[in-house]
């Protein structure tokens, strides 16, 4: 909608409220249609990266002794399993963004952009519905979060980046190429190795150093440890994460602005 005159500083600001209200709407929808016919509800957002965590500390503590991480090594792995369930789960969704509501997505005047943010939303809420997990478990371990905890919102805003990015690209990607939602679960299931979340990026041995500049969910995950492992801090992965997810977001607008009208053509 264009508007002239004293209208366009109305429009703008309408059409705004109109989209994040549908947005809103789109992703409490999302979180209805997941737990209205589950009898544990809340608790499926939590059980996954705690049975994940629950078999790695058994595995590294107990069977073999591992010299990474840190301690207490539960509280080192839930702090990044939760922010990589986030990942993991939304990146998944991208490749059925547009195909599982094409109809509803062909027929509605919002920004089709919504239908990636929805997914980044209603699994961003999961992830901060599941941190009393963390919380509990670390005043169990007796671990006294420190000034690092400052950086935490800074790693939620600066994974929302990634992922938007991600999302524009991956999304309109598996509409014309359907194949790619098979490849990109591949891509995942190594991502989960190469990312430091059962280690540190202090661990990472002589000729592996690129992996923690070049992935940005290890200086991600390394502000979320901040709180409970300042002595982890890395700058240069932190300074990486960010500056790859603002040109990763940069390059999935211009790739889904290109592709949005043949998005609606294949669906």
């Amino acid at each position: 909608m264009r508007s002239d005159g004293s209208h366009g500083t109305v429009g703008a600001p309408g059409t705004l409220r109109r989209n994040l209200h549908s947005l809103w709407l789109l992703s409490a929808r999302d979180l209805r249609v997941r737990y209205a016919t589950s009898w544990l509800g809340y608790l499926w957002s939590v059980l996954d990266p705690l049975v994940m965590s629950g078999i790695y500390w058994f595995v590294f503590t107990q069977i073999f002794h591992r010299s990474t991480g840190a301690e207490p090594y539960i509280v080192f792995l839930i702090s990044a399993l939760l922010p990589w369930v986030w990942f993991n789960t939304s990146i998944s969704d991208f490749t059925k963004a547009f195909s599982r509501d094409a109809k509803l997505v062909r027929s509605t005047a919002i920004p089709r952009s919504i239908w990636v943010g929805r997914i980044i939303l209603s699994k961003g809420v999961e992830f901060l519905c599941s941190l009393p997990v963390l919380v509990i478990f670390a005043v169990g371990a007796g671990a006294v979060p420190g000034w690092g905890v400052l950086w935490f919102p800074v790693a939620v805003l600066v994974q929302v980046m990634l992922l938007t990015g991600l999302g524009l690209i991956v999304a309109p990607l598996c509409v014309m190429y359907r194949d790619l939602e098979r490849t990109t679960r591949l891509i995942l299931r190594a991502l989960f190795y190469a990312t430091p979340i059962i280690y540190s990026v202090t661990d990472l041995p002589d000729g592996f150093h690129f992996l923690g500049l070049i992935n940005p969910l290890a200086g991600i995950f390394t502000m979320y440890r901040a709180a409970f492992f300042p002595e982890l801090w890395q700058t240069a992965p932190v300074v990486t994460s960010v500056v790859v997810s603002v040109v990763v977001l940069a390059i999935g607008v211009w790739v889904f602005r290109r592709l949005e009208r043949q998005i609606l053509k294949e669906l």
